[in-house]
């Protein structure tokens, strides 16, 4: 799913190509993207264009007559800037927004068809829309820890908790983690004040830091390879492989459709962290520290090439 650094630069990419304009008219490829009925999607034709802006992973195209387009784009929708009345691709598209020049094509890339459009009137009907997390990056250290410690939690929870967190999600969760080293499983009203405070600085700088590089990747053009999976990040998409920091392998824990990355050395002390389903099936047989998972893979690499020596 699109995150704050990815929502973020596609907004500066929208505002630069619509704010001024008249949006002609939203043309709708599926009927199942439009989830608000009134007012009607045809109301929008030609309202000149007042802002973008950003609310939590939500896209807000603001027009005028105090109408408000809300894009989530959940998974897999994406949005690309093509030339005027662009066609809408046929099995991935959802919608185009057309202006005098040129068309956002809004796409949706998988098959479970979670993206979605709401036309609303007024502030409002826009408020609901707001999850009502923390925006990190305007964010002092005493509201920071208010967040953090409401409830009860696991930071990874917290920190993905749109309630609390405001554009966070799963894959800039774990790199903030990691920059903090802290282990993912921690409960938030545990954590001292210094690793609170390592938190809280490693948010902002992940996040920002993220921002900046997607900036620079996308130049004066539109974004055209959004994903959760970039080169460079430190433990997220990246299990098995060397943490950028200590080299050992980084672990991950599946949960539901989720997961959460980590390395082992950085963040937990060597201990492996393992999900309650992956537990109870491997038992006694489940590594705890990074050295028994190191020991046990050299015991099968070392079993295995006997058994090849022995057919020889």
């Amino acid at each position: 799913m699109p995150e704050l650094p990815d929502i973020t630069v596609y907004v500066e990419c929208l505002q630069a190509h619509l704010v001024g304009q008249p949006l002609l008219r939203v043309r709708l490829a599926s009927p199942f993207v439009l989830r608000s009925v009134t007012p009607p999607i045809t109301d929008v034709d030609d309202k000149k264009v007042r802002a973008v802006s950003r609310l939590g992973k939500r896209i807000v195209i603001t027009l005028a007559g105090d109408l408000s387009l809300v894009i989530h784009l959940m998974i897999a929708g994406r949005l690309r800037w093509r030339d005027p009345g662009a066609p809408i691709p046929k099995r991935r598209g959802l919608a185009a927004f057309d202006v005098p020049t040129g068309t956002v094509l809004f796409t949706e890339e998988g098959r479970q068809k979670r993206a979605s459009l709401h036309l609303v009137f007024g502030a409002a009907a826009l408020r609901a829309h707001d999850r009502g997390g923390l925006e990190v990056l305007g964010a002092t250290t005493d509201t920071f820890r208010n967040a953090l410690t409401r409830e009860s939690h696991t930071v990874k929870r917290a920190l993905t908790d749109p309630t609390l967190f405001s554009g966070i999600g799963n894959a800039y969760s774990d790199e903030i983690l990691h920059a903090a080293r802290l282990s993912p499983m921690k409960l938030t009203r545990t954590l001292t004040e210094p690793e609170m405070l390592r938190l809280f600085e490693a948010t902002r700088t992940t996040l920002e830091l993220w921002t900046d590089r997607l900036r620079q990747e996308v130049g004066t053009g539109f974004p055209e390879k959004v994903t959760a999976f970039r080169e460079g990040m430190a433990v997220h998409g990246r299990y098995g492989m060397p943490c950028p920091a200590c080299a050992s392998p980084v672990q991950r824990i599946v949960y539901a459709s989720n997961e959460a990355n980590y390395c082992p050395r950085c963040q937990t002390h060597g201990r492996l962290l393992a999900d309650r389903a992956l537990s109870r099936l491997l038992k006694r047989d489940w590594p705890r520290s990074l050295d028994e998972l190191e020991t046990m893979t050299s015991s099968r690499r070392e079993h295995a090439s006997g058994n090849g020596n022995a057919n020889d």
